[in-house]
């Protein structure tokens, strides 16, 4: 499961805008409307991030954020407001929330701010990116070009082994000590694992050193997917 933000923002525009900045960063996103679906939303998942605006049609968020605090505390709350006073700012911290942003704003920024976050929280999402390639080390999940690449736990720890250093060879020998540790198969695994990666990301990613083992090439996005 990927670090997941939960977008609660009565402007549906406003709302698209973040979930489709926040998901090119590989954050998965739920969004809500109002008070109501805010508090379903928070009683039915665990959420890092809360990007809280104030002004709901059936209430006032600043008034929730201790109760979120005490009830969600492993929950972080960036709030995201067209109040910009600085009474309102510093409200909103004493409140609870860890950080504040006015509206109008820069997308990049609330991205930004919300890594920030995570890492003074220990959660930052450790990724690996090449082009349109995305590994998530801790979390088992490959994206490629925005879609979800499923994989077998083995397939992904394959190539988690060779993206992390790229260019490096490995031998079959290494490949099998590295993944399959004490399990007792033949070198052949590995090669059908990487035909199998291949299938899925593209033939490019990962070139094959003849008569010493396989390399990721940083580089696959110049080749064919196909």
């Amino acid at each position: 499961m990927g670090i997941r933000v939960l977008i609660a923002e009565d402007d549906e525009d406003i709302r698209s805008v973040l979930k489709r900045y926040l998901e090119a960063e590989g954050f998965e996103c739920d969004e809500v409307g109002t008070l109501f679906d805010l508090k379903k939303k928070l009683s039915e998942n665990v959420y890092s991030v809360v990007l809280l605006d104030l002004m709901f049609p059936d209430g006032i968020a600043m008034d929730e954020i201790p109760e979120m605090k005490v009830s969600h505390p492993e929950t972080a709350i960036l709030i995201i407001s067209a109040r910009d006073r600085d009474l309102d700012r510093i409200f909103g911290i004493e409140l609870g929330a860890d950080d504040y942003i006015t509206k109008p704003f820069n997308p990049r920024e609330v991205i930004a701010r919300v890594k920030a976050i995570l890492r003074r929280m220990g959660k930052e999402q450790k990724v690996l990116k090449f082009g349109k390639l995305e590994i998530f080390l801790e979390d088992y999940l490959v994206r490629y070009d925005g879609k979800i690449i499923e994989m077998t736990a083995k397939e992904f720890e394959v190539l988690k082994l060779l993206a992390i250093t790229p260019n490096k060879v490995f031998s079959r020998e290494e490949i099998l000590d590295r993944v399959w540790k004490d399990e007792y198969v033949s070198d052949r695994v590995v090669d059908v694992h990487i035909s199998a990666i291949r299938a899925k990301i593209g033939k490019g990613w990962i070139k094959t050193v003849r008569g010493l083992g396989y390399k990721f090439s940083s580089r696959g996005d110049e080749n064919d997917r196909s």
